[in-house]
Protein backbone atom coordinates (compact mmCIF):
# COMPACT_ATOMS: atom_id res chain seq x y z
CA UNK A 1 0.00 0.00 0.00
CA UNK A 2 1.62 3.18 -1.03
CA UNK A 3 2.53 5.87 1.91
CA UNK A 4 -0.34 8.72 1.44
CA UNK A 5 0.10 10.08 4.78
CA UNK A 6 1.88 13.10 3.54
CA UNK A 7 -0.92 13.55 0.49
CA UNK A 8 -3.87 16.08 0.79
CA UNK A 9 -7.32 13.77 0.85
CA UNK A 10 -10.30 15.04 -0.75
CA UNK A 11 -12.61 16.95 1.69
CA UNK A 12 -9.37 18.07 4.00
CA UNK A 13 -9.63 20.72 6.00
CA UNK A 14 -6.76 23.18 4.93
CA UNK A 15 -5.33 22.65 8.65
CA UNK A 16 -4.97 18.95 8.48
CA UNK A 17 -3.11 19.39 4.71
CA UNK A 18 0.81 19.44 4.63
CA UNK A 19 1.79 22.91 3.90
CA UNK A 20 2.66 22.65 -0.14
CA UNK A 21 -0.58 21.02 -0.53
CA UNK A 22 -2.47 23.67 1.62
CA UNK A 23 -0.61 26.40 -0.81
CA UNK A 24 -0.89 24.53 -4.08
CA UNK A 25 -4.35 24.28 -3.25
CA UNK A 26 -4.95 27.99 -2.87
CA UNK A 27 -2.94 28.84 -5.60
CA UNK A 28 -5.25 26.84 -7.64
CA UNK A 29 -8.20 28.08 -6.55
CA UNK A 30 -7.08 31.89 -6.81
CA UNK A 31 -6.15 31.32 -10.70
CA UNK A 32 -9.53 28.96 -11.70
CA UNK A 33 -11.76 32.29 -9.90
CA UNK A 34 -9.78 35.36 -11.62
CA UNK A 35 -10.28 33.36 -14.81
CA UNK A 36 -14.12 32.44 -14.01
CA UNK A 37 -14.23 36.19 -13.38
CA UNK A 38 -12.42 36.97 -16.34
CA UNK A 39 -14.56 34.76 -18.28
CA UNK A 40 -18.09 36.32 -16.60
CA UNK A 41 -16.67 40.24 -17.93
CA UNK A 42 -16.92 38.49 -21.54
CA UNK A 43 -19.91 36.07 -21.24
CA UNK A 44 -17.80 32.67 -21.17
CA UNK A 45 -16.65 30.24 -18.53
CA UNK A 46 -13.59 29.52 -17.38
CA UNK A 47 -13.05 26.98 -19.62
CA UNK A 48 -13.78 29.12 -22.49
CA UNK A 49 -11.51 32.31 -21.82
CA UNK A 50 -8.87 29.39 -21.33
CA UNK A 51 -9.17 27.70 -24.76
CA UNK A 52 -9.48 31.74 -26.34
CA UNK A 53 -6.43 32.29 -24.57
CA UNK A 54 -4.79 29.36 -25.87
CA UNK A 55 -5.88 30.26 -29.29
CA UNK A 56 -4.16 34.05 -28.90
CA UNK A 57 -0.63 32.67 -27.96
CA UNK A 58 -0.50 29.45 -30.23
CA UNK A 59 -2.43 30.62 -33.07
CA UNK A 60 -5.20 29.34 -35.10
CA UNK A 61 -5.72 25.44 -34.78
CA UNK A 62 -8.08 22.79 -36.00
CA UNK A 63 -10.72 21.97 -33.70
CA UNK A 64 -8.92 18.52 -32.92
CA UNK A 65 -6.04 20.48 -31.73
CA UNK A 66 -7.68 22.61 -29.85
CA UNK A 67 -9.42 19.21 -28.43
CA UNK A 68 -6.31 17.98 -28.19
CA UNK A 69 -4.37 21.04 -26.46
CA UNK A 70 -7.51 21.48 -23.77
CA UNK A 71 -7.61 17.82 -23.05
CA UNK A 72 -11.82 18.30 -23.84
CA UNK A 73 -13.97 15.67 -25.95
CA UNK A 74 -14.42 17.30 -29.41
CA UNK A 75 -17.84 17.53 -28.66
CA UNK A 76 -16.99 20.22 -25.78
CA UNK A 77 -15.31 21.65 -28.49
CA UNK A 78 -17.49 22.21 -30.79
CA UNK A 79 -19.54 24.13 -28.35
CA UNK A 80 -17.02 26.03 -27.12
CA UNK A 81 -15.65 27.19 -30.62
CA UNK A 82 -19.82 27.88 -31.51
CA UNK A 83 -20.03 30.15 -28.08
CA UNK A 84 -16.63 31.80 -28.55
CA UNK A 85 -18.10 32.57 -32.33
CA UNK A 86 -21.29 34.20 -31.04
CA UNK A 87 -19.36 36.29 -28.63
CA UNK A 88 -17.23 37.32 -31.90
CA UNK A 89 -14.38 35.84 -29.90
CA UNK A 90 -13.39 33.51 -32.38
CA UNK A 91 -14.03 32.14 -36.40
CA UNK A 92 -13.59 28.96 -37.94
CA UNK A 93 -11.44 29.86 -41.37
CA UNK A 94 -10.24 28.18 -44.14
CA UNK A 95 -6.83 26.86 -43.69
CA UNK A 96 -4.10 28.74 -45.62
CA UNK A 97 -1.99 25.90 -45.93
CA UNK A 98 -4.72 23.11 -46.80
CA UNK A 99 -8.06 24.83 -47.97
CA UNK A 100 -9.81 21.73 -47.03
CA UNK A 101 -9.51 22.00 -43.79
CA UNK A 102 -10.99 24.49 -41.12
CA UNK A 103 -9.08 26.42 -38.39
CA UNK A 104 -10.38 28.27 -35.16
CA UNK A 105 -8.80 31.44 -35.28
CA UNK A 106 -8.79 33.93 -31.80
CA UNK A 107 -9.76 37.59 -32.16
CA UNK A 108 -8.63 40.11 -29.67
CA UNK A 109 -11.41 40.95 -27.47
CA UNK A 110 -12.37 44.64 -27.30
CA UNK A 111 -14.04 45.02 -23.70
CA UNK A 112 -12.35 47.35 -21.85
CA UNK A 113 -12.81 45.88 -18.57
CA UNK A 114 -11.18 42.69 -19.80
CA UNK A 115 -8.12 44.76 -20.51
CA UNK A 116 -8.26 46.88 -17.36
CA UNK A 117 -8.59 43.87 -15.35
CA UNK A 118 -5.23 42.02 -17.02
CA UNK A 119 -3.49 45.33 -16.74
CA UNK A 120 -4.44 45.42 -12.59
CA UNK A 121 -3.16 41.79 -12.41
CA UNK A 122 0.19 42.63 -14.34
CA UNK A 123 0.51 45.22 -11.89
CA UNK A 124 -0.39 43.20 -9.01
CA UNK A 125 2.29 40.21 -10.11
CA UNK A 126 5.16 43.07 -10.78
CA UNK A 127 4.54 43.71 -7.09
CA UNK A 128 4.90 40.29 -6.12
CA UNK A 129 7.95 39.61 -8.29
CA UNK A 130 9.86 42.61 -7.13
CA UNK A 131 10.01 40.95 -3.38
CA UNK A 132 12.12 37.92 -5.05
CA UNK A 133 15.93 37.95 -6.53
CA UNK A 134 16.38 37.07 -9.88
CA UNK A 135 17.79 33.65 -8.91
CA UNK A 136 14.98 33.10 -7.06
CA UNK A 137 12.89 34.19 -9.84
CA UNK A 138 14.36 31.62 -11.96
CA UNK A 139 13.79 28.94 -9.84
CA UNK A 140 10.14 30.34 -9.72
CA UNK A 141 10.21 29.78 -13.57
CA UNK A 142 11.78 26.51 -13.23
CA UNK A 143 8.75 25.12 -10.91
CA UNK A 144 5.97 27.05 -13.10
CA UNK A 145 7.27 25.23 -16.55
CA UNK A 146 7.30 21.61 -14.40
CA UNK A 147 3.96 22.36 -12.72
CA UNK A 148 2.23 23.23 -16.01
CA UNK A 149 3.98 20.64 -17.75
CA UNK A 150 2.79 18.05 -15.34
CA UNK A 151 -0.60 19.51 -15.29
CA UNK A 152 -0.98 19.28 -18.76
CA UNK A 153 0.11 15.38 -18.21
CA UNK A 154 -2.49 14.49 -16.25
CA UNK A 155 -5.48 16.14 -18.03
CA UNK A 156 -4.34 14.35 -21.41
CA UNK A 157 -3.82 10.99 -19.23
CA UNK A 158 -7.35 11.81 -17.44
CA UNK A 159 -9.01 12.80 -21.67
CA UNK A 160 -7.19 9.55 -22.62
CA UNK A 161 -8.77 7.00 -19.62
CA UNK A 162 -11.95 8.79 -20.46
CA UNK A 163 -11.82 8.05 -24.28
CA UNK A 164 -10.74 4.55 -23.77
Amino acid sequence: MPDVKNDALPGQRPDQMPEPDRLGAELSDAVVLFHEAIGSLMGLSAADHKALGILGREGPMSAGELAERTALTAGAVTGLVDRLERAGLAGRERDPGDRRRLVVTASRPGDPRVAEAFAGLGAAMAEVTAHFSPDQLAAIAEWVALTSEALRAQAAAIAARREA
